[in-house]
């Protein structure tokens, strides 16, 4: 069974490239990847956030991010006022 390529839209030869690249990166590299992932995804997050909620404060707005990223179990046990702000 051949292996399933990663991307419909990639070539196989990009493909093997791109992966024979992260196979010489070093661990350190890797990890600056997926801090600046993470960190477009948190600001993402916010930028919804704000634009759903204008007239939110920069706490209210925390609050709603603990939301997504925690999930409401966590978040709520996290930051109980969570509950009593009613973001739920």
């Amino acid at each position: 069974m051949p292996p399933q390529p990663l991307s419909l839209d990639t070539s196989p030869e990009v493909e093997r490239m791109q992966i024979e690249r992260w196979r010489r990166m070093s661990p350190g590299e890797k990890a600056a990847i997926v801090a600046g992932l993470t960190q477009a995804v948190y600001d993402l997050a916010l930028a919804g956030i704000r634009l759903r909620h204008p007239g939110a404060s920069p706490r209210e707005q925390f609050l709603r991010l603990a939301l997504i990223t925690l999930g409401p179990d966590l978040a709520r046990q996290a930051y109980p006022e969570i509950a009593a702000a009613n973001l739920l």
